[in-house]
């Protein structure tokens, strides 16, 4: 699967495809999911909770969102792949936090969430069809293509880590 081209998605998602440093999407959806996990084993239950500003979402919450939004470019990668032509809804993340069972739930059991998740994902692109990774399809009121959710999913997760280290565990 090659590195879409900018007209293949939206240009607001070129903040999160630039961070992908690769031509090898499914294998870095592999290594970087590890990466990841291997950063919030790390971390003691409590620190799940913490926030670094009143306002911001939980360590848990940020995470729950990458898993939710992680599922959401998934099911568009599937249902685009599958030649459905159905037009998808956006979601708001902010509600879906909000109303997400994050905070009760543990870190640790959100880790295995993500990697259930993620190995999820793995599969999914790693098993497509080189034609289905060039369809298109709309979401969110715009065309995007099989191939640019792989890469979008993968900055994704790269952005939020970045916040996470940056902002959560620098302190």
């Amino acid at each position: 699967m090659q590195r879409p081209d900018s007209g293949e998605y939206n240009s607001y998602y070129e903040r999160y495809i630039s961070l992908v440093e690769t031509s090898d999407i499914v294998g870095k959806l592999t290594t970087q999911g590890n990466e990841t996990v291997a950063l919030l084993s790390g971390l003691g239950e409590k620190q799940g909770d913490y926030r670094y500003a009143p306002e911001k979402w939980s360590i848990k919450q940020l995470l729950g969102h990458v898993i939710d939004t992680e599922r959401i470019f998934a099911y568009r990668a599937l249902r685009i792949s599958r030649n459905d032509a159905t037009q998808m809804e956006g979601f708001e993340q902010d509600d879906y936090v909000r109303n997400g069972p994050f905070e009760h739930c543990s870190l640790k059991g959100l880790i295995e969430e993500f990697s259930a998740v993620r190995l999820a994902t793995v599969c999914l692109f790693g098993n497509l069809a080189p034609d289905a990774c060039l369809r298109r399809g709309i979401a969110n009121k715009n065309e995007v293509s099989v191939r640019a959710l792989a890469w979008i999913t993968a900055g994704h997760e790269l952005h939020h880590r970045r916040i996470l280290r940056e902002k959560y565990l620098a302190a």
